[in-house]
């Protein structure tokens, strides 16, 4: 399967509430939050769909793109993904899958993006997650485009949460075995992103 058939999705629909502000633009080292996503994801994708109901973020960068949430109300990330199966739908392209990045992890081990990438060779499953050290990280994931009309229906029936859903609908987890202990730790409040700061000095 060639990697052309997925698209890079950052879900960067939150409110921030626990941050204070949009803390996509948060800056950790001199890039922001997001820009330190997206660098990772440039070098393995050939576009990028950022997620996000803030129609000011301004986003530089060639083939990398910007849409709201197709349902309003900050439902949570599995309306984030239905949205991304829809852009994919409204601007004719051929992608088979999305692959999900979180906005707030910064430090996340690049070897997850092959992970993620080499599922659809491997294993015949529509959806899969990363987990590392018994942990589920539901945003790190890979969705097949074939799940759309299914997700979208559940989420017009009430489902918010992503690991309910897709426990409910069939996946499979991927062990991530990441030499880098900060791989996962999400930005979520001022007082971690200083925590951040002193990881990269």
């Amino acid at each position: 399967m060639s990697e052309n058939n997925i698209l890079a999705v950052i879900l960067a629909g939150g409110k921030s509430k626990r941050f204070g502000n949009e803390k996509i633009y948060a800056k950790l080292g001199n890039k922001t939050l997001i820009d330190h996503t997206i660098t990772k994801l440039k070098k393995n994708y050939s576009e990028i769909l950022v997620i996000s109901n803030n129609e000011n973020i301004n986003l530089k960068q060639k083939d990398v793109y910007l849409t709201q949430d197709l349902i309003e109300g900050h439902l949570g990330p599995l309306v984030g993904v239905v949205s991304a199966m829809e852009w994919i739908k409204q601007n004719k392209k051929k992608y088979n899958w999305i692959a999900t990045y979180p906005c707030d992890t910064p430090f996340f081990d690049e070897s997850i993006i092959s992970l993620i990438k080499d599922c659809p060779k491997k294993f015949k499953e529509k959806l899969f997650f990363i987990k590392n050290e018994n942990r589920r990280h539901n945003i790190f994931g890979l969705w097949s485009i074939e799940l759309k009309e299914t997700l979208l229906s559940d989420i017009k029936n009430g489902h918010r949460k992503v690991e309910e859903w897709a426990n409910k609908t069939g996946c499979k987890i991927i062990e991530a075995q990441t030499q880098n202990e900060y791989s996962f730790l999400n930005i979520n409040t001022k007082e971690d992103l200083e925590e951040a700061e002193k990881k990269i000095k």
